[in-house]
């Protein structure tokens, strides 16, 4: 398994959700349109904190590929 491979789709799933969110919020002024502002903001939130894991996950894997590259040489 490739955790960057896995890490970079949570990311694009993160920027998809956010990007879902943010669409609805902007459909606020829409005249009808009723939006949960605060759920919305939680699942900002959420998506924000979802897509900085993930960038952790291939921070930490580049790192450890490096620190194995440096053993093996």
């Amino acid at each position: 398994m490739d955790p960057i491979a896995t890490a970079q789709y949570g990311m694009l799933a993160a920027s998809r959700r956010f990007e879902a969110s943010a669409t609805r919020v902007v459909q606020m002024g829409v005249e009808g349109a009723e939006v949960d502002l605060p759920g919305e903001i939680v699942e900002q939130i959420t998506a924000k904190h979802e897509f900085s894991a993930n960038a952790a996950v291939i921070r930490t894997s580049q790192d450890m590929v490096g620190d194995l590259l440096d053993i093996l040489a």
